[in-house]
């Protein structure tokens, strides 16, 4: 976890706080990028939360109380889910992962995760999908109800897990995410090496982690259940200005069928219809004045 001292904390208005203030909110993912910076906002907007880890020793999460467990064990969830109002469910395993730990972790951990809220009562569960799990758009702008066709083993197991909790009685919302950056991360700059070949006008949805906690706040707090929602900023990015906003050369486009894999663009309008929703950052640039990329 990185870029603790750059977290920009938003604000909940004046009507949503005695709400905020009711809830116990149960974070897994919480050593990761998105998890570790969202716990942090939900506890700063009035939450209760509480972080399910694999390792305390990796949670430099302040004051927020952990619970130590792991998706592939199930009998560490029943404590773990125990008075809790909601869970947002970020774990996952994305680059590196084999199909087979892909769909251990993101399908099959989901289904044990989301088996013991419902035995403890859990009223909301709020899954971090990503735009993903629509496969190769072509620059066409993807929406909540288009098919959906990944082709690669991550969105393949997020799509699944999205299935399975969309057909349980359970207070369940989907965000399906874009490509995060931001607030300390080094994601940019991570992803670089593995988007050496892409071509450099391929383009993808991108969002700030300032946006993506706003976004899980307001679905938290105002969605309907078994609703998916697109996040994403107003402008998806090409590769070549990705690149240049970390100092780096465009990529080269030697490996564009490879790329296909992660060619997203999401249409966002539904969240901000619904919700209300407006990005701190709308687009790339707008981070980048800021240097906070």
């Amino acid at each position: 976890m990185s870029g603790s001292s750059n977290v920009r904390f938003f604000q909940a208005r004046p009507r949503d706080a005695p709400q905020a203030a009711r809830m116990t909110i149960l974070v897994t993912g919480a050593t990761g990028k998105v998890g570790s910076r969202l716990a942090r906002r939900l506890a700063a907007r009035g939450l209760r939360v509480r972080a399910f880890v694999r390792d305390p020793a990796r949670a430099a999460l302040g004051d927020i109380a952990l619970a130590v467990g792991d998706l592939l064990d199930p009998g560490t969830l029943s404590k773990a889910v125990a008075g809790v109002d909601a869970i947002v469910h970020c774990a996952a395993l994305f680059r590196g992962a084999t199909p087979e730990q892909a769909h251990a972790t993101n399908d099959l951990g989901t289904q044990h995760l989301a088996r013991a809220a419902i035995a403890a009562g859990v009223k909301r569960f709020l899954f971090t999908s990503t735009g993903l799990v629509y496969g190769p758009t072509a620059g066409k702008l993807a929406r909540e109800d288009d098919t959906c066709n990944p082709i690669a083993a991550y969105p393949v197991s997020k799509l699944a897990a999205e299935r399975f909790l969309l057909s349980l009685d359970l207070d369940v919302r989907v965000l399906r995410l874009p490509f995060v950056y931001g607030d300390g991360d080094a994601h940019i700059v991570e992803a670089v090496p593995m988007m050496r070949t892409f071509p450099p006008e391929q383009r993808m949805s991108i969002a700030h982690h300032v946006d993506v906690a706003q976004a899980i706040a307001l679905v938290l707090e105002k969605s309907p259940s078994h609703r998916i929602y697109n996040v994403c900023d107003d402008e998806a990015v090409d590769n070549a200005t990705l690149f240049a906003s970390v100092g780096q050369p465009p990529p080269d486009g030697s490996g564009a069928e490879r790329a296909r894999a992660f060619e997203s663009v999401m249409d966002g309008t539904r969240l901000r219809d619904d919700l209300g929703f407006k990005p701190v950052f709308p687009r790339l640039a707008d981070a980048v004045v800021k240097g906070d990329v």
